[in-house]
């Protein structure tokens, strides 16, 4: 079985914000030479997440929108007393850091309109993407 890694840096620049980081992706798995297996998307962050949906710029506005309702700032939360970010790290929790796509024939298998998407959740920030490709 072959092993691949490559890893890359994303740049946010809201609090809250959505970003699609499929090419970056899809170039890594092309330059792992894996025909299939499996690709592991993981972020090394407790507040940022990946999720797999469509990058319309409405539903992403959506999603960033949707996680503040969800996830409030300020809400009492204990962590606030050490680090007023607690909304993002739970967030982060519930969301994940890392997806698994299938690879097929050199490619991600994955739907017409899913694309893989950071989630900042305590921007602005650096973030860093580590990408493992493992198969044959």
């Amino acid at each position: 079985m072959k092993v691949y890694q490559e890893e890359f840096d994303v740049r946010t620049s809201k609090r809250t914000q959505a970003t699609d980081i499929t090419e970056k992706v899809e170039k890594i798995v092309k330059n792992s030479k894996v025909k299939n297996g499996i690709c592991l998307v993981f972020l090394p962050h407790a507040t940022a997440a990946i999720i797999l949906e469509e990058s319309e710029s409405g539903l992403m506005s959506d999603i960033e929108e949707m996680i503040k309702r969800r996830f409030p700032k300020g809400a009492g939360y204990e962590h606030d007393r050490i680090d007023d970010n607690a909304d993002a790290h739970l967030a982060s929790g519930f969301i994940g850091q890392s997806r698994i796509y299938p690879v097929k024939d050199y490619e991600l298998v994955r739907g017409t309109w899913q694309r893989a998407l950071l989630i900042e959740l305590d921007g602005p920030r650096y973030r860093r993407v580590f990408v493992n490709v493992l198969g044959e």
